[in-house]
This record gives C-alpha cells, structure tokens and sequence, in this order.
C-alpha cells in the first residue's frame, strides 16, 4: 500500500470542531465559563452563592419548560418562532379563567389546552399548506400575539390575590422548597427526565431523530411524517402552555405584552445543548443544562450591572457561535 494514501486513523482525523461540537461538551464548558465569570466579577462572589442560584433555577423554568418542547420540534427538523406569543397567550387564558372563579387545576388545564391548539395549528400549516416550519410559526407568532391582547382587551389582566399554593410553588426560598429548590424547578426536572425517556428510548424517539435526519428515508421506511409532525408541535405547544402558567405564577398578571422575544433564549438554549438547527440531533439534558446557562448569565449580567442589550448581544452571539461549531462539526471527516 502507497504509504501516501494511507488513511489518518480516526483520532487524529477529528478536529477541534468535532470535539466541541459533542453535545455534552458545549453546555458543560459554556456553563462552567458563565459561573467562573460572573462569580468573579460580582461583589463578594455573591453571583455563585447558593441563594442566587436558587433563584437562577426558578428563573429557569418557564425557558426549560418551553425549550424542552422545542427539543423535540428542532430534532424532528422544525422550528417554532411562536412560543413566546404562544405563551403569553396561555399566560392571558389562565388569568382570564381564575379571574372568572374557577381553580387553578382548570386555569392550568385552559391554558396547557390553548397552547396545545396553536402548536397543532402551526403542525397543520407545515403539513397541509407545506408551509415551510419558519414562515408557518412566525405568522402564529403575530396571531397568538394579537389574539393575547384581544382576550385581553389590550390591557394586563391583573388578580386581586395570587393563590397560596401557586405562589409557593414558584418561591425559591421558603418551605415549600425541597432540597433547596421550588417545586417549579421539580416539575421542571420531571418533564425532562420524562422527555429525555420518550426522546432517546422509545420508537416515538426514534421517529422523530428519523425525521430531522431525513425526511425523504424517513417517508419510504414507513414512518407517517405529517402525522408525527402533528405530534411534535402539539407536545411542544402543550408544554408552551405549561410555561405561560408558570410565567404567571412569577407575575401574579396576564399581560398580553409578555414573553416578547423569549423564543430566541429558547432555541439558543436547544442548540448549546446539542441540537442542531438542521434537525436530527438534540438531548434533552442538553437543552436544560443550555437554559440554566442563559439564565444565569442574564442573572450575572444584572447582579454587575451590565444593560440588556449587553445580554442580547451576548446571547446572539452565542447562537450564532454554536452553529457555526455544529456547520463545521458535520463537514469534518470522521
């Protein structure tokens, strides 16, 4: 054999591209900056106190929550530009049917409903219009946005007394805490472990990596794509909607306005954690680990003082950072 054309072995053909572009690698490290950062930066290291971070993991919640659902649309090679609209919109239908005197297991089961309705409404226009996933969600972002204000009746919704339970199950410190944290944050990191099962040991899982992979093999080897898109925009929807409810148990209000450019934290925080905007690939813990890192660097960002369009910048620049780390992770060979 040409001793020229003798193929590198494997190891030595992986480049620093591939090995960031692991899906365990870019979360860990990116977290691991934020804290060691702003740890250092803030008065008295009181960024990386326990408290602060108690308070970082309930802020988490309503990205986690939503970016959770949008884990499985963005593995499944979709997209969803709606999800803050979307949420506020549930946000608007729970306080709309508290207000009215009904329970909070109503208000949460109203709003999980109305979120679920418009990532199934989003799944039709993919499927039935072949409307591309990006102009499909963006044209609901602006309809569940007006819809919110409609209901609304373009002014914040506000409730006299916030339910006990509800403000407990959001309080980061008190006795409702567990181990430290809200039980927000343990419903949270229940819906994970859950997806995480469904998304990686299950053949709903494996349809879905199917799908984002290769939508034309995943047809002929007799997966029913429409019908499992169907699936995953309503999922991610639902728990949309779930995160309004939470988005309302940190405001005690249902203001129309709120959430507004959420989704870009949302998909920042599914693409530093190893999804791919390309579709096929995505995890799950990823994705939480990505969120609990956006948000302590907004966290950070305040505690020194920093504006938000510092956090804006920041957060964009990271987006555009990991795609490029997963456009070169997949051109290299090996």
């Amino acid at each position: 054999m040409n001793p020229a054309r003798t193929p590198l072995p494997s190891h030595r053909r992986r480049t620093w591209a591939v090995w960031l572009g692991r899906k365990w690698v870019t979360p860990v490290i990116g977290l691991a900056i934020v804290l060691a950062f702003f740890g250092l930066r803030s008065d008295q290291h009181s960024f990386v106190r326990p408290v602060n971070m108690q308070f970082v993991a309930a802020q988490t919640v309503q990205v986690g929550v939503c970016a959770i659902g949008m884990t499985f649309i963005m593995v499944g090679g979709g997209i969803d530009l709606s999800v803050g609209s979307v949420m506020a919109l549930a946000c608007v239908v729970f306080a709309l049917v508290l207000k009215a005197g009904h329970p909070v297991a109503a208000a949460t089961g109203a709003a999980v409903a109305v979120g679920a309705a418009c990532g199934l409404a989003n799944a039709l226009l993919v499927t039935g219009l072949r409307i591309i996933p990006f102009i499909a969600t963006l044209g609901m972002l602006s309809i569940a946005r007006g819809l919110a204000r409609y209901l609304a009746g373009n002014q914040i919704i506000r409730i006299e007394a916030r339910p006990d339970a509800l403000a407990d199950f959001v309080r980061p410190i008190g006795e409702s805490t567990l181990l430290g944290l809200a039980p927000s944050v343990w419903v949270m990191l229940l819906a994970a472990v859950l997806a995480g099962i469904v998304l990686n040991l299950t053949a709903f899982g494996r349809r879905t990596f199917a799908l984002g992979s290769n939508e034309t093999a995943a047809r002929l080897s007799g997966i029913r794509v429409s019908h499992q898109k169907l699936y995953l925009y309503t999922l991610g929807g639902a728990l949309t909607g779930l995160a309004g409810v939470f988005l309302f148990a940190n405001t005690s209000e249902g203001d129309p306005t709120a959430a507004v450019g959420i989704e870009l934290q949302v998909i920042a925080a599914v693409v530093i954690g190893g999804g791919s905007l390309l579709g096929g690939e995505g995890s799950v813990l990823g994705t939480i680990v990505g969120a609990f890192m956006l948000t302590s660097l907004v966290n950070g960002c305040t505690l020194v003082g920093w504006s938000n369009y510092v956090q804006e910048i920041i957060i964009g620049a990271i987006i555009v950072i990991v795609v490029a780390l997963d456009y070169f992770r997949r051109r290299a060979p090996g």
